[in-house]
């Protein structure tokens, strides 16, 4: 008898536990339509009009009203071929933007190399913004390598209105520790 009554607990147990993975399964399925609909009479989040065509809004972060011309520059310390690929471009505060510099390794032999970026007038370096740069990180050649770097930029539109020309100046420098040839 005692294994028929731990049968009939084990029975009643598993009974109430599906019950409660049912009940938490249809409130997590009910969930997504309720936040739709709080979502959409708040405004927020709403990627489609009721019609089903896509809405794309204007990024309003841009500053359409001013123009700001970006100079590039390259130097580089070492034999190595660097250069932007462009002059320079003209872009809009708070407007996406990318220019790629191209770098060659000149020597017979694998390079690690670093680019620190200056800029001119001093006081829009707080307003230049990059999203990716191939400043950020080292940058391992192999001999002759001749590579491609984006940066992807903006410039924050709250750059001073009577600063009009922004110049970007790299300057390309080995550093240690990727000379195995010295080593032996």
């Amino acid at each position: 008898m005692k294994k028929d009554g731990t049968s009939g607990l084990n029975r009643t147990l598993l009974g109430k536990l599906l019950v409660t993975a049912v009940v938490m399964f249809g409130f997590a399925y009910a969930l997504n339509p309720f936040y739709r609909q709080i979502c959409e009479a708040l405004g927020l989040n709403v990627l489609t009009q009721k019609d089903g065509t896509v809405e794309y809004d204007q990024n309003t972060q841009v500053d359409a009203t001013r123009s700001i011309t970006i100079e590039f520059d390259a130097n580089s310390q070492g034999p190595y071929r660097f250069r932007p690929t462009v002059a320079s471009m003209t872009v809009h505060p708070g407007e996406l933007a990318t220019v790629t510099y191209e770098v060659v390794n000149t020597q017979n032999r694998d390079v690690a190399a670093q680019a620190i970026p200056s800029y001119a007038p001093q006081n829009a370096m707080q307003h230049f913004k990059k999203v990716e740069c191939f400043c950020f990180k080292q940058q391992a050649l192999k001999p002759n390598e001749a590579r491609q770097m984006p940066v992807m930029f903006y410039i924050d539109p709250k750059l001073p209105r009577d600063v009009k020309t922004i110049t970007l100046s790299y300057t390309f420098f080995e550093v240690g520790g990727m000379d195995k040839t010295a080593a032996n």
